[in-house]
């Protein structure tokens, strides 16, 4: 489902004067990926990086073309498994948090365990640092 423009506004806005908001978009986008969401987690980490660094800086700072960047994260986009992450490594120094992933059991009937196709919920939490 494609946002207007106005709700991205909105968002954008918000996460520039709410500390809280924009750590919990930075969680969000995290735990879609985690979750097997990617779609979803690069629209919320395209809206965090507009909202907060913006892209020239991030791609100062990861020395990935500003171009690029924006192709990651666009609806055809798919940054590897590096970039990401170290994407997700300067967004957290620039926010001042650090996101750990923890396991979490699922309950499976007759104490099965879930099939491996089948993304594993993760648990996130935010510690400001």
């Amino acid at each position: 489902m494609a946002l207007t423009r106005d709700f991205r506004e909105t968002v954008q806005a918000r996460a520039k004067r709410d500390p809280a908001f924009r750590k919990g978009l930075l969680s969000e986008a995290l735990e879609s990926y985690l979750s097997g969401e990617a779609a979803l987690g690069k629209e919320l980490l395209r809206d965090y990086i507009n909202a907060t660094v913006g892209f020239p800086r991030l791609a100062a700072h990861t020395r990935i073309h500003v171009k690029t960047l924006h192709q990651m994260f666009g609806p055809h986009g798919n940054p590897t498994t590096s970039n990401l992450f170290e994407i997700v490594a300067y967004l957290q120094h620039a926010e001042g948090v650090r996101f750990e992933v923890r396991s979490a059991r699922t309950a499976s009937p007759r104490g099965k365990r879930p099939l491996p196709h089948r993304p594993i919920p993760a648990t996130s939490s935010v510690m400001s640092g």
